[in-house]
């Protein structure tokens, strides 16, 4: 809670809760909405859900809009967004972090992260995957999550 307030005074209201699959991101999440009432959503399914109507060709084209769509329905000025994989996905052609940084610069926004914080970078999947993404970790505010559950700052 204390590092959701702290993301209220930065440009990007963007905290990103970073770790491996079962790391504990979405219990975290849902102990939030819990405490504090703040809406989450499932990116994956949401966003999904509304590119399924395209084509191919059209969903590069309206995936950001879909999302800002889907940002300006929810009126709270904290929002979590938990299943972020889509994001990654290179058919629609974003740039994970630009968008989240983008959805969050009128609102605090806390997002799961599939990946990894080491060495001053913050990266998604392996460098031999597909979906690979490395960004610099230096100015993004970060929870590192291990495999206990256990938050890392």
């Amino acid at each position: 809670m204390r590092m959701v307030a702290q993301a209220a005074a930065f440009y990007h209201r963007l905290l990103l809760l970073v770790g491996p699959s079962e790391s504990g991101k979405t219990v975290l999440l849902h102990q939030c909405v819990k405490t504090n009432g703040w809406p989450i959503v499932n990116l994956n399914l949401e966003l999904s859900q509304k590119l399924l109507p395209l084509t191919q060709r059209q969903r590069p084209l309206h995936a950001q809009k879909l999302l800002d769509d889907t940002m300006a329905q929810i009126a709270n000025p904290v929002v979590l967004l938990d299943n972020t994989e889509i994001l990654f996905d290179n058919n629609l052609q974003l740039d994970p972090l630009r968008l989240l940084q983008g959805i969050s610069r009128n609102r605090t926004v806390v997002a799961s992260w599939n990946g990894a914080v080491a060495d001053g970078q913050l990266t998604y999947a392996t460098p031999e995957h597909q979906e690979f993404r490395k960004y610099p970790s230096q100015d993004l505010l970060l929870v590192a999550m291990d495999k206990n559950m256990t938050p890392q700052t």
